[in-house]
């Protein structure tokens, strides 16, 4: 065989021996991959997403997939708080069939507000994600919603008679938008996105690492990864919001915060450890707790955490996480920095972010607590008001719906997941949370609200 034909022969072949290398296990455990990124929270930002995902050389000009053999893990919370969620998820499912050609593959995960959005908690939905919802039919579907709320309330709510239907009906649609309704079809178990939440993971393994949403902690990880999916699967089909599940346990892998937060004292660090030997890895990445810009080692790079606030409404910041064989690399934008296996290397490290990012304030209030750290602060993700506005609103307002006779959300007919006012008709008690930090009203024995199929 000719030179030249042996170098076409071995070329034509060379894709083939890439895929051999790379190994799926099972469903959630791959091997031999050669690269991994890691994109955490985007919030209906479809525009950032677009440009994180460039910046990682994961998509071309035209939005097709471009990262060959790359292992794109999404970490969760595509969808609230922007407009373009449904966007990011389409565009998302359209790549994963292009990275399979390629020897890639796309990766996306469950996270807190996927479950929510199946179960019907609506709190953070932006008026523009029911607006993508929203058809000709829209104003029908409304219609037809709001009869089986007047028909509701007859039967339930004391003094009817007595309530201004027609004002009340004003403030009724505020929370019931046009699209509210194709919103709830299509979030449902039956709908296009609830079938696909129901297709995805909570976590995987890839090589040594393990990706997730919130966090495995010492409650839940005596579970494997397919059963800690098939726990939150079942608990979103079975849900109760008076009853605590794994899927809204601030313990459970999809609102779990310690890895992000807790001290990096000695007696975590064996817990961690204890974890980490129990899956048989050596780190874990996650998502869920802003860290204000940067993506953040702890524990000695045994925790990433990567939710550097994709979003507009987090800041607008670049960082995702690059898992090679050389190591692990952050990228922000066009640049690269190598993101320190030890924790000695963090200050030099935070620098040249902050270098990149001169603007974020975020990160240098970082750096200054890691200078002068007062005696009661860790190096957990930046969460206080005057440091992260935005993120505090994430941290302390976005809660798990507890049960009754603590802090109670009310879900009332209608409208799912949101708060009613002091004067509204249908509450009949209410309630103040035990930290005094909200008030909402409590209908005790109301735990749902009306279902509509047209």
């Amino acid at each position: 065989m000719k030179f030249s034909h042996l170098l076409l022969f071995l070329m034509l072949l060379a894709p083939g021996l890439a895929d051999a290398k790379a190994k799926k296990i099972d469903d959630y455990h791959w091997s031999g991959v050669e690269r991994i990124v890691a994109i955490s929270d985007l919030h209906g930002d479809y525009g950032r997403y677009i440009d994180v995902m460039q910046s990682a050389g994961l998509i071309d000009k035209k939005g097709k997939w471009s990262g060959g053999q790359t292992h794109l893990v999404q970490t969760g919370d595509i969808t609230d708080r922007g407009a373009d969620s449904r966007k990011i998820i389409d565009h998302l499912v359209k790549l994963s069939k292009q990275a399979k050609k390629k020897g890639g593959y796309v990766h996306l995960l469950i996270g807190n507000h996927e479950t929510m959005n199946v179960v019907g908690d609506l709190r953070y939905v932006s008026p523009g994600e029911f607006a993508a919802f929203a058809t000709k039919n829209s104003p029908r579907l409304q219609n037809m919603q709001w009869e089986r709320q007047v028909e509701w309330m007859q039967a339930n709510t004391p003094g009817f008679e007595e309530i201004d239907l027609e004002a009340y009906r004003i403030e009724w649609e505020q929370q019931v938008p046009l699209g509210w309704v194709e919103h709830r079809q299509a979030w449902s178990f039956n709908g296009k996105y609830g079938k696909w939440v129901e297709g995805s993971h909570v976590a995987i393994q890839i090589n040594d690492t393990i990706f997730l949403h919130g966090g495995i902690s010492d409650k839940y990880c005596k579970f494997s990864l397919q059963s800690l999916t098939e726990q939150v699967i079942a608990a979103m089909q079975n849900h109760d919001p008076f009853v605590i599940s794994i899927m809204d346990d601030p313990l459970g892998p999809v609102w779990y915060r310690g890895l992000a937060q807790e001290p990096e004292t000695e007696l975590f660090s064996q817990t961690l450890d204890n974890i980490l030997n129990r899956y048989g890895a050596k780190r874990i990445v996650i998502g869920h707790t802003p860290t204000g810009g940067v993506v953040w080692p702890r524990f000695d790079q045994r925790v990433v955490a990567n939710d550097t606030g994709i979003a507009t409404y987090y800041g607008a910041h670049k960082g995702l996480l690059e898992l090679t064989a050389d190591g692990a690399t952050a990228i922000y934008g066009d640049q690269r920095i190598p993101v320190p296996s030890q924790n000695s290397g963090r200050e030099d490290y935070l620098r040249a972010v902050i270098e990149v990012d001169s603007n974020n304030a975020q990160l240098k209030q970082r750096l200054a607590r890691m200078l002068a750290p007062p005696a009661d602060e860790t190096d957990a993700a930046i969460s206080d008001a005057t440091a992260d506005p935005a993120g505090a609103g994430e941290l302390m307002t976005e809660e798990i719906i507890s049960v009754p006779g603590t802090c109670q959300y009310c879900f009332f007919p209608g409208v799912s997941g949101h708060l009613l006012s002091r004067k509204s008709p249908q509450c009949i008690q209410w309630h103040v949370c035990e930290n005094n930090r909200l008030s909402v009203c409590y209908l005790e024995k109301v735990r749902g609200y009306p279902s509509f199929s047209p």
